[in-house]
């Protein structure tokens, strides 16, 4: 009796001592994120300039509804642009969280999915994929007018038709870096944290 008395001491200890362990692992985790820097969206060198009227274009989707894209909105609405390719495993990946994120930073953003090939393979995809009720555009023009070289590719213009920023998007983060930028008003994250260093170096050089 006395044995299994300790026993359960012993247990109780281990259990506590586990706690205590996974609570101070919580907590570095936790300070580690605060430290670590967010990844913005990668920008290309090539392509349309942030802050600058993006490229306007009048195309027609796969339903057969006009689009002006790069114009400015007459309900004042942003434009997530999104390069896809039925081809691009990621694209369809992202899909998804696509879908959340425009919703979790700005539910009056209209998204529009692009690409440049068969049409037919692009509808396919979108039913498959149960997006097919976003408009979607397949045109070598709008392909070549951003430049977009690597995919999965997404650009925010804001409702008077100005770039707000750009990218290769491969994760949650990288789409949520668009609208972070759009609020900093800078072209992308990484400007917005090369900034932040150059500031205390220039307060301290006054």
């Amino acid at each position: 009796m006395q044995a299994l008395v300790i026993t359960n001491l012993l247990l109780w200890v281990c259990v506590v001592a586990l706690a205590l362990v996974v609570f101070a692992l919580s907590r570095q985790v936790g300070l580690l994120h605060e430290r670590v820097a967010p990844a913005g969206a990668l920008a290309p060198a090539k392509g349309p300039t942030v802050g600058q009227a993006a490229p306007r274009l009048s195309l027609t989707t796969l339903d057969g509804h006009s689009l002006e894209l790069g114009a400015p909105s007459p309900d004042g609405r942003d434009t997530l642009l999104f390069f896809l390719s039925p081809t691009c495993p990621l694209c369809r990946t992202l899909l998804p969280t696509l879908l959340r994120v425009t919703a979790d930073e700005d539910a009056s953003a209209r998204v529009v999915l692009a690409g440049d090939g068969d049409p037919e393979e692009y509808r396919r995809y979108a039913h498959d994929n149960g997006v097919s009720s976003l408009p979607l555009v397949v045109s070598t023009e709008l392909g070549l007018a951003w430049q977009v070289s690597k995919l999965p590719y997404a650009a925010l213009v804001d409702g008077d038709g100005l770039l707000r920023a750009r990218g290769m998007v491969n994760t949650r983060e990288h789409l949520e870096s668009l609208f972070e930028a759009r609020r900093l008003g800078v072209a992308s994250v990484q400007e917005y944290l090369a900034l932040e260093l150059e500031e205390p170096a220039g307060e301290q050089a006054l």
